[in-house]
């Protein structure tokens, strides 16, 4: 995604605010394309502990390092691409409506020509795929974009397109016959979502 604004600085941001804008970047990238060697020698080096966050991130760690490149792309186009189709489909349409490009969608669309946000030209996808909308909620929080960043706009921007379905849709990765590497990353993915949609419960 783009800023429509030339020039716009990422506003001072706290450092949970940070690390919660690099979850949703690190979701957004494993989701829309499979991971480079460099990104996986990144994730091999990652620490956890004994939270389900924590334990995720041990996992996708140990995973991240017995998995190549050509091994990761592999599952990545089974479960996303396929031969028509991959095994799941991460679209916010197709889980809130059993149909792709509906009301959802349509929803989105008008919120983020709202919010001053508009698709970058070389993405090919709709706005509702769930890579997207991660990569949408980091440049909220960090003010990437010309619209409020502040806590109740990241608030309204999830519970109106990532809140209803998040969760189940990487339970649902977690738990897909195509995927290894790709189950820590919904485990990680299911965990991340739980905190972030608990603590906006009591915003």
């Amino acid at each position: 995604m783009v800023n429509t604004a030339e020039s716009h600085c990422p506003r001072s941001i706290s450092d949970e605010d940070r690390a919660r804008a690099q979850m949703y970047q690190l979701l957004g990238a494993l989701l829309s394309n499979p991971p480079s060697s460099e990104l996986l020698r990144g994730l091999a080096s990652l620490k956890g502990d004994d939270t389900p966050i924590g334990s995720a991130s041990k996992n996708l760690a140990a995973l991240a390092q017995r998995t190549t490149p050509a091994d990761a792309e592999r599952e990545y186009n089974n479960l996303f691409v396929g031969l028509g189709r991959g095994e799941l489909l991460p679209y916010a349409s197709y889980y809130l409506t059993g149909f792709l490009n509906e009301k959802p969608l349509a929803n989105l669309r008008s919120d983020l020509m709202a919010r001053g946000i508009k698709a970058r030209d070389d993405v090919k996808e709709p706005e509702d795929h769930m890579g997207t909308l991660c990569e949408i909620m980091a440049g909220i929080i960090t003010g990437e974009f010309v619209s409020d960043s502040d806590l109740p706009s990241q608030k309204a921007f999830f519970e109106a397109h990532m809140g209803k379905w998040a969760r189940l849709f990487f339970t649902d990765l977690e738990e897909a016959q195509s995927a290894i590497f790709y189950t820590s990353v919904g485990s990680l993915g299911r965990a991340f979502m739980t905190v972030e949609a608990d603590a906006f419960a009591i915003q």
